[in-house]
């Protein structure tokens, strides 16, 4: 038939969804929608939402979603052309005239499903008879159960070249060869494709054969594939076709998880061990094709791979060819098994429950395209590093989604960063005041070693302004709660004040709170008058009145953890953003320009915070 897009759409628009949907199931009105309990799951509250204005139906349980046709065909069970049929003659529509050419299209297609589904009968007697033992021997040891073997229609090839023929006879030798079961070879008689194999159907979305596959049973028979599809035919287009899908779209919708395999035996495996929702490509990698029927089911379908190095080639080839096809909701998941495992083993092995837990445990596309790239190549040299970003960098150019393709680009870029320049490890905080006694029988410790002009650039300046008026806060605010000091230790041992009063009093408070010795602010601050030290005062940070200067319990202890929190963070962003303003100017790329913006909207933060703190308490 030649439907165009607007007559299917003029045929929805005239059809009532909730009408259809309601001749088979309860329908409620709920504001401008009907509710109802979903036909596709079991469930008591209702979560199946119906739209006549958008004209779809959704199941916020199970996800189905679809629209008139779509109920017809997945609820009803129609074909296609049917489900359009019964919609026309309710809509009094008349469905187009046939397309000659299309018509004798499905006739032919037509017989060559007769074909196929009489050779799937063949190969199922024969799987029963005396020449499938071997076969049935192996079934035996995979463990699959009757009822499994059934459901997914195992067979037996015959090891003979015309076996299948002569069992075929009522089919001319030329649908056989059409049909992918016969092979030609110039100068030598057509021969049976599939002999001496387990054999197993690959089916269609509406359950119908269209090609096989077949396992070898002998292995020292090393001069033949050990597993065979049927070649692509007028039925059977491998780069489009997913097996047991048909099988995994109601199981899908059980709970809302499409597993995808390397096998079709890994498909069998998975369903044996209760997992019905599992799919696999044939053959091939996972293709655009594959990818788009599989969003249909679900959004995010969760891919499963071997854990040698097949698998995680297999696992790389489909993250590619998924990235140009990413859109909003729509994304993989990627599971990897252990090493030497397929799923079979892992359930064999392991049990149900360790994939089920592996399944759980899936990686994001972003981290498991992160996880790849990161691991493929060595990066030990600065050339090494730039190789990973160059990487990273190109495959968020495949992306056609421009705001995908963004946080990408962002995302991978500040992973990268965090590897590349990450901050080297600082020893715990050691007295800069040399040895000597320390207290009861505690030796001093050692004066660090001299830092190197690197490491003392990235130390945290405190001059003048609001940070050296925070710190003057802090200070007091700590000989106030002392017994916050060793809880702050490697922070305040990190800063470098300008004043060297401001030095030694740091230096004074870590030393005594580390003595052992319980402190209290009283006589903290007669031993530092005793040492010549002068504790801070409001005029030294402007009379603002932060809360752990008025206030104790653990309020006072979390706004005094926040506001060092500051101090150390505060100039280290001053100091990224100084050298982020050097690079735009130098060069105006998208990735150091929203390094400067990300920069600055932290630099504004941290001092509108600081506002704040000050301001709330200076009202008290």
């Amino acid at each position: 038939m030649s439907l165009t897009p607007q007559w299917l759409d003029e045929l929805r628009s005239r059809i009532s969804l909730s009408g259809v949907i309601g001749r088979s199931v309860r329908v409620t009105k709920a504001g401008r929608e009907f509710k109802a309990c979903c036909p596709f799951h079991n469930e008591k509250t209702p979560s199946f939402t119906i739209n006549d204005d958008k004209g779809f139906y959704h199941c916020f349980g199970c996800g189905a979603h679809g629209d008139v046709i779509r109920w017809m065909t997945d609820h009803q069970g129609l074909p296609f052309m049917d489900a359009v049929k019964e919609l026309a003659l309710q809509a009094g529509m008349e469905v187009p005239a046939p397309d000659p050419r299309a018509a004798k299209k499905a006739e032919q297609q037509k017989s060559l499903h007769d074909v196929m589904q009489a050779a799937q009968d063949f190969f199922v007697r024969c799987l029963a008879e005396d020449r499938g033992s071997e076969a049935r021997r192996y079934l035996a040891s995979r463990g699959f159960p009757a009822q499994i073997v059934r459901d997914f229609g195992f067979g037996f090839a015959p090891d003979s070249r015309t076996a299948l023929k002569e069992a075929l006879s009522a089919f001319p030798d030329e649908m056989l060869i059409e049909a992918g079961l016969r092979i030609v070879v110039e100068g030598k008689e057509p021969y049976d494709r599939f002999r001496g194999r387990l054999m197993l159907p690959i089916l269609d979305p509406r359950g119908r054969v269209i090609a096989f596959g077949g396992r070898i049973l002998t292995a020292e028979k090393t001069d033949a594939p050990k597993y065979l599809n049927s070649p692509d035919t007028p039925l059977f287009d491998k780069g489009r076709t997913v097996y047991n899908l048909h099988r995994a779209g109601p199981a899908s919708r059980q709970n809302g998880r499409v597993v995808v395999v390397e096998g079709y035996m890994d498909v069998v495996a998975l369903a044996a061990a209760g997992i019905g929702e599992a799919v696999a490509p044939l053959g091939t990698a996972l293709t655009e094709h594959q990818i788009e029927r599989l969003w249909r089911l679900v959004e995010t379908p969760t891919l499963c791979f071997d854990g040698d190095s097949a698998g995680q080639r297999a696992a790389m080839r489909a993250i590619t060819r998924a990235l140009p096809l990413l859109r909003p909701g729509h994304s993989l998941r990627i599971v990897t098994l252990p090493a030497g495992m397929d799923p079979d083993d892992v359930v064999k092995k392991q049990g149900p429950a360790a994939m089920e837990q592996l399944l759980a445990e899936a990686r994001s596309l972003v981290d498991a395209l992160w996880e790849a790239e990161r691991n493929s190549a060595p990066l030990t040299t600065p050339e090494d590093k730039a190789g990973l970003k160059a990487r990273l960098l190109a495959h968020c150019e495949t992306i056609q989604h421009p705001d995908i393709k963004s946080l990408y680009r962002r995302e991978l870029t500040e992973r990268f960063g965090e590897l590349a320049f990450a901050r080297k490890e600082r020893a715990p905080f050691q007295s800069r005041q040399g040895t000597g006694p320390r207290g009861k029988g505690q030796p001093w410790k050692p004066a660090p070693a001299p830092l190197a002009e690197q490491d003392k650039a990235r130390m945290l300046r405190i001059g003048t302004g609001p940070s050296s008026s925070l710190l003057a806060a802090v200070l007091d605010g700590l000989i106030c709660h002392p017994q916050h000091i060793s809880r702050h230790a490697d922070a305040l041992a990190r800063l470098q004040p300008d004043n060297p009063d401001t030095c030694a009093l740091i230096d004074a408070l870590l030393v005594l709170s580390d003595a052992g010795q319980p402190l209290e602010s009283k006589t903290l601050r007669t031993i530092l008058l005793e040492r010549g030290l002068r504790p801070p005062s409001a005029q030294d940070y402007a009379g603002m009145r932060f809360g752990f200067l008025v206030s104790g319990g653990d309020s006072a202890g979390d706004e005094l953890a926040e506001a060092i929190a500051i101090l150390v963070e505060w100039p280290a962003v001053e100091e990224a953003l100084a050298e982020a303003n050097k690079r735009v100017e130098t060069e105006l790329s998208e990735e150091n320009f929203a390094e400067q913006q990300r920069l600055i909207a932290r630099s504004m933060a941290l001092r509108a915070r600081l506002g704040q703190m000050g301001r709330a308490r200076a009202a008290l």
